[in-house]
């Protein structure tokens, strides 16, 4: 395993979505997530790290150390209480050296016969929010096909010309995420220089391989890093984050070059390095 990284790192993740529902909510009819107060985009931390996952999934092709914890048709309790070590502590080191979500994003490791405790992970992402309010554009949608032989009867006589359903999406957002990576905590699963790497690239490519009709076009727009000299950080992550403004451009924002992106880098606080993709290639 290689060292654990040295430095603390803050980041904003600027992306967008056309024409689609990048995170239905099942409490709302599969609506695109709001803020039921001012109606702007929301999007969960766990979905943006399922892509991740998902993009780790693709490029490791499930090989520790880049195994995938968390996934489909996976029991969790078989893998905790077939880990190899006569301890918690030793099972937790175990599983967070082949899989690299645990590594990552942690995980809670107590469900199995023989429990491993619960790691928390170096990288914290927020919830991702719309620079602006949302419009939650719902659909009609019309089949030719049918499922049951009573409603191919009823096409015959021209009863039922289709059959109906419904489509929500967005038409266009423009969302921003926050993202932390804690080297104190790397410290304790061993989260690498090569995973960080890792993480930039399934971050730009989170919604490459994630295709499908519900979701539209999602594209990553800006990755602005905030990388620190020291291990606990050289500025409070706040104050950084507010270096990075995004203002539109026209009244009704339908593609990215309706907003600037702004980088104030003026009185920047010693000790910070700002990488910004894709000016510069983070991995």
């Amino acid at each position: 395993m290689c060292e654990p990284i040295k430095n603390r790192y803050d980041f904003v993740f600027l992306f967008d979505v056309k024409d689609g529902n990048p995170n239905g909510d099942p409490d709302q009819v599969n609506l695109p997530r709001v803020d039921v107060e001012n109606q702007q985009g929301l999007i969960t931390d766990v979905c943006i790290k399922r892509k991740v996952r998902n993009y780790v999934m693709l490029e490791k092709k499930l090989e520790a150390p880049f195994d995938i914890f968390i996934r489909e048709d996976q029991v969790l309790n078989n893998l905790i209480d077939k880990t190899v070590g006569e301890t918690p502590k030793k099972r937790q080191e175990s599983l967070c050296q082949n899989y690299f979500d645990i590594r990552t994003f942690g995980a809670v490791l107590s469900t199995g016969d023989k429990g491993a405790g619960a790691v928390r992970g170096p990288v914290q992402f927020t919830f991702s929010r719309s620079e602006d309010r949302i419009y939650q554009a719902e659909h009609s949608i019309t089949r030719c096909a049918v499922t049951r032989e009573e409603d191919a009867k009823k096409q015959e006589k021209r009863e039922h010309a289709s059959t109906f359903g419904r489509k929500a999406t967005v038409p266009y957002a423009l969302y921003r995420m926050h993202g932390f990576v804690s080297a104190v905590d790397a410290q304790k699963t061993k989260f690498s220089e090569t995973d960080l790497k890792l993480l930039w690239k399934g971050l730009i490519n989170a919604f490459e391989h994630d295709r499908a009709a519900a979701r539209g076009e999602m594209n990553p727009r800006k990755l602005v890093i905030f990388k620190h000299s020291s291990h606990l950080g050289n500025e409070l992550s706040g104050r950084l984050f507010e270096r990075v403004k995004v203002t539109k451009k026209t009244e009704l924002p339908r593609c990215s070059n309706d907003y600037s992106v702004e980088i104030r880098k003026d009185d920047m606080p010693s000790g910070i390095e700002i990488i910004v993709w894709p000016e510069q290639n983070v991995f």
